[in-house]
């Protein structure tokens, strides 16, 4: 009983817990905001969906970049914050303003002279084009918002701010979903503007979350976010670069991977696609729990390194990896119960009913390689100050040994759907073998901090 007192009160517990909630709980808003537009507009027409998906795998590439920018942000801030020294997260947070504004305005400019051209790498169909191309004309102006609020909020949860970004997402899911019912179906007098509705929603919302976060900073965190320039030297782009590069280059080729389980599946069966589609919705809800402990871990050891406090660390990473593995199986319990009233929700013919089904009893195993790799690799390894290792680790086991495998499977050897899926799946496996190697027998600790 005492060791367990210990345990709940231990400040670096207690803070990892308390942020995973906080982020966990963020994302899984985030992801019901992109559920919500689906349903809303799959009710109205197949080709708005169409459209909409279409512009979103724009959205998606930027969201991967924008996440790498803030997850090597936080690395190197949470370090300062734990030596309590604020100015290099001031120094750190406006570099990575600088480059994802930059970013922001290219897609922005892009997306404005070459709608069609952009649409035209997702698909050759003309009315999806052509719906797309609606939706983009408001989506183009969210890019920018987006950016500078998820590289703000970034900034705040090495800080261990994490409440604000919470806050945030609930705001976001209330007011886009409020205005998509009122603009898609034109309720309340207002007139019926289809996937242009969803626009304005998501527009609205994006807008909202930028003036919330603005607000917050200049009330709440005063003196923290005084953007000075001249502070900025060569050394502390190098330092954000060095760190911040592997992770942008590590998320752009999951962004990738994701498109091209697509294109795998696409070319197996109509079934392969639906029974994916509907095993992975709850799937995907349950991996955010990996994800944030992932993304509070690297706030806490961060932290810990700052203030000095390795030897502790060494031992606390024995005891996350437990936690980890804990997470894993609760997740593949989960995804066991759920399965069964899940499916029957969806309209599916019995042989992708029965596909699904599979698919989410083997995602229930791979989930548990996930839950350990996950906040091994992006989590303990990269906030101790190696960012390139995650990125290693998916050269290797994603692209050098899951696609080729996959590929042969699918178009050489036609092996049935469900082993190629397996295949697909199969890196979240072998990362395990690197992860665990590299934690508890090569571990490092690198001050990546610097300005």
């Amino acid at each position: 009983m005492e060791t367990k007192t210990k345990f709940i009160r231990n400040p670096f517990f207690k803070s990892f817990f308390q942020i995973a909630f906080f982020i966990i709980i963020q994302n899984m808003i985030t992801y019901s905001v992109n559920v919500a537009d689906n349903i809303m507009l799959g009710s109205y027409s197949q080709t708005a969906l169409s459209g909409a998906a279409t512009v979103n795998q724009i959205q998606f590439l930027l969201q991967q970049v924008t996440l790498g920018l803030g997850e090597g942000l936080v690395v190197l801030a949470s370090q300062a914050w734990g030596k309590k020294d604020i100015k290099p997260i001031r120094i750190f947070t406006t570099i990575a303003l600088s480059i994802g504004i930059t970013v922001g305005l290219l897609l922005t400019i892009a997306a404005s002279l070459f709608p069609g051209n952009l649409l035209r790498i997702f698909t050759p169909d003309p009315v999806i084009i052509d719906a797309g191309t609606q939706y983009l004309w408001l989506m183009r102006f969210t890019y920018l918002p987006f950016i500078i609020s998820n590289i703000l909020i970034a900034s705040l949860r090495s800080m261990e701010r994490v409440r604000i970004g919470f806050s945030i997402s609930c705001v976001s899911l209330l007011v886009n979903i409020s205005l998509n019912y009122i603009f898609i179906f034109g309720h309340f007098g207002a007139p019926k503007l289809g996937i242009v509705g969803a626009a304005i929603g998501t527009l609205s919302a994006r807008i909202l979350e930028l003036i919330i976060v603005i607000i917050y900073i200049r009330k709440v965190q005063k003196g923290v976010f005084s953007f000075i320039p001249s502070e900025i030297k060569r050394a502390s782009v190098v330092s954000y670069g060095k760190t911040s590069l592997p992770i942008v280059i590590t998320q752009a080729l999951f962004g990738l991977s994701i498109t091209l389980q697509t294109v795998v599946l696409g070319h197996l069966s109509s079934d392969a696609i639906a029974a994916n589609s509907a095993a992975t919705t709850i799937f995907q809800y349950l991996k955010l729990i990996a994800i944030g402990s992932s993304s509070a871990t690297v706030v806490v050891v961060g932290k810990s390194i700052g203030a000095g406090d390795t030897e502790n660390l060494k031992k606390y990473k024995k005891t996350l990896q437990f936690i980890y593995l804990f997470v894993g199986l609760f997740i593949c319990l989960c995804l066991n119960l759920v399965k069964g009233p899940l499916i029957s929700m969806y309209s599916l013919n019995s042989e992708a009913r029965g596909l699904a089904l599979s698919i989410i009893t083997l995602l229930s195993i791979t989930s548990i390689g996930t839950s350990y790799q996950m906040p091994v690799n992006t989590g303990i390894i990269r906030g101790s100050g190696d960012p390139k290792f995650a990125l290693k680790v998916d050269l290797v086991c994603i692209w050098c040994i899951m696609y080729p495998l996959s590929f042969l499977a699918a178009f050489i050897w036609k092996l049935p759907v469900i082993i190629v899926i397996a295949f697909l799946n199969s890196d979240q496996v072998f990362k395990c073998i690197p992860a665990f190697i590299k934690v508890n027998f090569f571990y490092k600790i690198k001050n990546t901090q610097s300005s």
